[in-house]
């Protein structure tokens, strides 16, 4: 079993910041990668950053220069501190591990809202 805990959703007004975090737990060997996805109404789930394992962050276009992510290996956590937020950014955040060997595959928290409103 793998569970995935999230934190630190909320509401913010625009250009603000929220930092969210996901932490991993359970019958974990090996996480390669590590990442956040969100989907707002009416539209399809995108990714927003992922860190795989001693490689470099991927970030999407609308996101570059505002989020970084990053992770706590000891931990088993990954962050996503997002910066000068626009109620674009406004959806349901998830967390995703990809695990390798024996549980090998994709993992999801639950999700957080972000709601980016004045």
């Amino acid at each position: 079993q793998v569970q995935l805990v999230e934190s630190g959703g909320g509401l913010v007004q625009p250009g603000g910041s929220l930092r969210l975090s996901c932490a991993a737990s359970g019958n974990i060997f090996s996480i390669y990668a590590m990442g956040w996805y969100r989907q707002a109404p009416g539209k399809q789930r995108e990714l927003v950053a992922r860190i795989p394992s001693g490689g470099t962050a991927y970030y999407a276009d609308s996101v570059k220069g505002r989020f970084t992510i990053s992770r706590d290996n000891a931990r088993n956590t990954v962050y996503l501190q997002m910066n000068s937020l626009k109620p674009e950014d406004t959806a349901v955040y998830c967390c995703n591990v990809y695990l390798v060997g024996s549980m090998i595959g994709d993992y999801w928290g639950q999700g957080t809202q972000v709601t980016v409103s004045s």
